[in-house]
């Protein structure tokens, strides 16, 4: 009988020590993380200002033990939907970074991810056709960036800034592309908050597009037909190429330039006086932020719906505010 109930003992000892074991090696296999693997579909590969968001997106993929893609459409919307729809279909991947060249083409795409059970962040490029605001209009969606309207109120502010003591004074507004939504938008806050300004003339409007060469033609093309230019405000891109038709012009010093982007010819411009200013997006960060939201949601971790990417730098870059702020890509 006692040794029965020493047979018991054991048994029950056993019993606990092979529970506690179990138990210890589960709780950490539970908590292990489930994404090995997160695609970025960004605007180009040519691109640096998707370049940027690249490295921030690699950045955290290697803090996190997670690879990467780069999915290259080369602006091309329906390039990329079928990127996604492709990558989805690999199963390779649990998190998704979306810089969307059409905010609307990408819905589908992104619900079919998100029925996949695959995170998505929405970066830069707002989702659907309200320009006006950062809450994403798909449920499970997340969006990393700020709304394209804010950036062209601030543009528009910096214009009338620019245009101080002088009346009239004559803007140049040097748009991306006439066919983005996007583009429409912000240019349409551009023009409405310029117009608050009773000293301030929208003399011209064309597109300058996201390159030096673009922005060059653009800036040649006013310059002939509006010599008495003030003000040019465009892409940080082209408003590089808008400086050398300015200072070809002999009107270096006379013409006031304002960038949309934080790249480093822009803050270098600033900093040196021969741009007025530039708006700043600390692009790299953003790119970084969105794939750790991206991770973390596909861990099952908490991330929030929105995020203002305005939080990461203060992006109204005078000379006056700039600071120490290091720029995050060239062009």
């Amino acid at each position: 009988m006692k040794s029965m109930r020493f047979v018991a003992a054991v048994a029950t000892v056993a019993a606990v020590a092979i529970t506690a074991t179990v138990g210890a090696g589960a709780q950490p296999a539970a908590q292990q993380a489930k994404v090995k693997a997160i695609a970025f579909f960004g605007f180009a590969a040519a691109n640096s200002f998707a370049q940027a968001t690249w490295a921030g997106v690699k950045q955290t993929a290697k803090k996190n033990h997670v690879s990467a893609k780069f999915f290259d459409p080369n602006f091309n919307a329906q390039t990329q939907v079928s990127q996604i729809q492709d990558a989805i279909t690999t199963g390779r991947y649990q998190a998704f970074v979306i810089q969307a060249n059409d905010g609307n083409a990408v819905i589908p795409a992104i619900k079919q991810a998100l029925a996949a059970h695959i995170a998505v962040v929405a970066e830069f490029t707002p989702v659907g056709s309200n320009y006006a605001t950062i809450k994403p209009p798909v449920r499970g969606l997340v969006f990393v960036g700020e709304a394209p309207v804010w950036n062209g109120q601030s543009l528009g502010k910096l214009g009338i800034q620019a245009c101080a003591g002088k009346n009239p004074c004559n803007v140049a507004y040097l748009e991306g592309f006439k066919s983005l939504p996007l583009d429409n938008a912000r240019t349409d806050a551009v023009k409405k908050t310029l117009a608050t300004a009773p000293n301030v003339k929208l003399a011209a409007d064309v597109e300058g597009g996201y390159t030096q060469a673009s922005g060059l033609k653009a800036a040649q093309d006013v310059l002939q037909a509006h010599p008495d230019i003030d003000v040019m405000i465009g892409s940080a891109q082209a408003i590089e190429g808008a400086q050398q038709a300015v200072k070809t012009a002999g009107k270096e010093g006379k013409i006031k330039l304002i960038g949309n982007g934080g790249s480093c010819q822009a803050i270098a411009g600033v900093r040196d006086g021969t741009w007025f200013a530039t708006y700043i997006i600390a692009e790299k960060s953003s790119g970084a932020k969105a794939a750790q939201f991206a991770i973390n949601k596909a861990n099952g971790k908490k991330v929030p719906t929105s995020y203002d990417s305005r939080k990461l730098q203060n992006p109204i870059g005078t000379k006056a505010n700039l600071g120490n702020f290091k720029a995050q890509y060239c062009d």
